[in-house]
């Protein structure tokens, strides 16, 4: 059957934090690798949902009324005009934009499945490393990825896997270069509500002749505590789950106080595993301004590197993380732009959008593999 497979089949790789998250399951661990919450979503979204299952609110129904309130969202957040339309995967966006051998510019580390969105819609990554510790974007790197083949750029921003917000400044350099090379920028913001320390979201398409070279993506997930709800292919329309849009509707009419709550929250979420990882002896230097991961370094002293370790914190600790060398993709660097790549395989991915039973659980058990000297021992 192997041999039956397409090219592109053939070069995917299983994901390493799906398969970290099923040991997990297997072996009962504390899940640090996934970043979904495992805490109830919001009551009034819930509520919303009952309501409308008991109401026999059940009929096919088309996703225009959430795309037109998207609008309305859009339009009172970052003063942008719209135009509203829901597609599936970021997978089914790309096939649509691309032909065979356009290519994407990504920022390195990136989330592991948009590789494989671009290279199924026969698309080619190419990627810019992003700078440790603070992961800050080389204008000059930037500028000499563009080519006559470049069709798009794909801006994740909070960022998965450092947490990073891109600054105004870096935002401005990505603007221009998109416009002066006649480049699409499709953006990943799906953590557009979690951000900390007073920093705020800034939407690439609000920036001076962006709005309409942007396609922005985004999804209820990550605000909403919801991952199993998600957007819609204007292909399956016909048979939209009727009840869960109206938990839609109403999560995305939610009062700012739930924000600032959310906010609250994760906020405090991250000073606790940024507290635990400091001082147990990870070398975090970076602390997240959003999302909901800690990327941290393993000592240069530790004779482990980051899958060794993983697989060890799961069997001397009961916690799964994910190795950092997902994120990095040198086969599609050029070879003045390796840049970050040196450290692939010295990071972690601590995701901190759990319940505290799991991250003060975590924390205890990952404090039982603390030496004399009161670092782990895995070091």
């Amino acid at each position: 059957m192997e041999k039956k497979l397409s090219s592109v089949a053939k070069a995917l790789k299983p994901s390493p934090i799906q398969q970290l998250s099923y040991l997990a399951e297997r072996t009962n661990a504390l899940n640090l690798a996934e970043g979904f919450p495992d805490f109830p979503a919001p009551p009034h979204v819930k509520a919303a949902a009952v309501s409308a299952i008991t109401s026999d609110f059940n009929q096919y129904r088309h996703v225009q009324g959430i795309c037109d309130l998207l609008a309305d969202k859009m339009k009172q957040m970052h003063g942008l005009d719209i135009l509203p339309f829901a597609v599936a995967r970021l997978r089914h966006l790309l096939l649509q934009l691309l032909n065979p051998g356009d290519e994407v510019i990504l920022f390195d580390p990136s989330f592991e499945t948009y590789e494989t969105c671009i290279l199924m819609a026969g698309g080619v990554p190419v990627y810019v490393a992003l700078e440790p510790p603070c992961w800050t974007l080389d204008q000059v790197k930037l500028l000499g990825v563009f080519t006559a083949k470049t069709k798009a750029l794909l801006l994740h921003s909070p960022h998965n896997p450092t947490g990073k917000v891109f600054n105004m400044d870096e935002l401005e350099i990505i603007a221009e270069y998109c416009r002066t090379k006649d480049c699409i920028a499709i953006t990943d913001e799906v953590y557009e509500h979690v951000t900390y320390d007073s920093e705020s979201h800034i939407s690439l398409a609000s920036l001076p002749g962006m709005q309409k070279r942007t396609i922005i993506t985004s999804s209820l997930s990550k605000t909403y505590s919801v991952t199993a709800i998600r957007s819609i292919h204007t292909k399956v329309t016909d048979s939209a789950p009727a009840p869960f849009q109206e938990a839609a509707l109403t999560a995305l009419t939610s009062p700012q106080e739930y924000y600032k709550s959310l906010r609250k929250d994760y906020e405090s979420k991250r000073d606790f595993v940024f507290k635990l990882l400091s001082e147990v002896g990870f070398e975090v230097q970076f602390m997240p301004k959003g999302s909901f991961f800690i990327f941290a370094a393993i000592p240069e002293t530790c004779k482990l590197n980051d899958v060794e370790f993983v697989e060890e914190l799961i069997k001397q600790a009961g916690v799964v993380a994910v190795p950092g060398c997902g994120f990095f993709h040198r086969s599609h660097y050029s070879r003045e732009n390796v840049g970050s790549y040196q450290y692939h395989n010295r990071y972690i991915r601590f995701a901190f959008c759990k319940g505290a039973t799991t991250l003060t659980s975590a924390a205890h058990e990952i404090q039982q593999l603390i030496d004399a000297s009161g670092r782990l021992k895995l070091f």
